[in-house]
């Protein structure tokens, strides 16, 4: 397109903002390109998310996507595309880099914490906020 953006006359403006757009955007804008099997649009993606949704009822039996879906929807997501092409081994599980595993599961870990204080939040806000100024007057009187 830059190419041809003398030759573009009126539309020359939105050709140099589609060009700004996407070379801020580049660095990952076509990974369906660079990962196999990616899905190529968001329809695709949207699909995708679709099936695992509708997969993740049928196992619970209920009418909505489990809770869980929100805290440790990224990993069980991967990890239903990523069985549907090979099966892993015991040995392939074992190989997995053990800090990375244990930096995943800490990023899971504070996410469901979130969840949980905004849940104790919403249930009783008097309670939780009594508890969150009382944990701040023990921290004032020991210092």
């Amino acid at each position: 397109m830059a190419r041809w953006k003398t030759q573009a006359g009126d539309l020359a403006l939105g050709i140099e903002h589609f060009l700004k757009v996407t070379r801020s955007y580049w660095s990952g804008l076509f990974h369906c390109y660079d990962i196999d099997g990616l899905p190529r649009t968001n329809n695709d993606l949207e699909q995708v998310f679709g099936k695992w949704r509708h997969h993740q009822r049928r196992c619970s039996g209920r009418k909505v996507a489990p809770a869980t879906a929100v805290t440790r929807g990224a990993v069980q997501l991967v990890a239903a595309l990523a069985t549907q092409g090979r099966s892993y081994s015991a040995c392939d599980l074992a190989s997995v880099d053990h800090n990375a595993w244990q930096q995943v599961r800490a990023q899971l870990k504070a996410h469901q914490h979130k969840r949980v204080q905004q849940r104790r939040f919403r249930q009783n806000p008097v309670t939780y906020l009594a508890d969150l100024e009382q944990q701040l007057l023990k921290l004032t009187l020991l210092s």
